[in-house]
């Protein structure tokens, strides 16, 4: 059964984004991960990097392939998930806990009307999957 938690917002690329203040965590989705199979290399970037919406903030390979990731808003990279460079398969375990990727200072939160409430975001991968 995937997993949508509520207090996330999601784009159409498969990340999800919790806010928390100015700031806030970035990763995959479990559709996402899931979608991917085992994952056994992530690519990030540095702290400090400057990202704009829909910018490739990282790489994350799997087994199957190997998949850009879009930074969901713009922002300053303000801290690394270092764990997932020795330990990638975090991701595929707990995307939405210890699997995050960056945090980032948000630099425009008017961009976070843009991405979808948990609902919408269900809808839209039930809709891919053909269910």
């Amino acid at each position: 059964m995937m997993n949508y938690p509520n207090d996330l917002r999601y784009s159409k690329e498969h990340q999800w984004i919790r806010v928390e203040g100015n700031r806030g965590k970035v990763g995959i989705t479990d559709y996402a991960q899931s979608s991917l199979g085992d994952i056994i290399f992530v690519e990030l970037p540095q702290e400090g990097d400057e990202l704009k919406k829909d910018d490739a903030l990282g790489i994350v390979e799997s087994a199957k392939s190997s998949s850009d990731v879009y930074c969901p808003v713009s922002g300053k990279v303000i801290a690394v998930n270092e764990e997932l460079l020795d330990s990638p398969q975090l991701i595929n375990e707990d995307p939405y806990g210890r699997g995050w990727m960056i945090e980032i200072e948000l630099s425009d939160p008017s961009e976070l009307d843009d991405l979808m409430e948990a609902a919408e975001y269900r809808a839209m991968v039930e809709e891919e999957k053909g269910d």
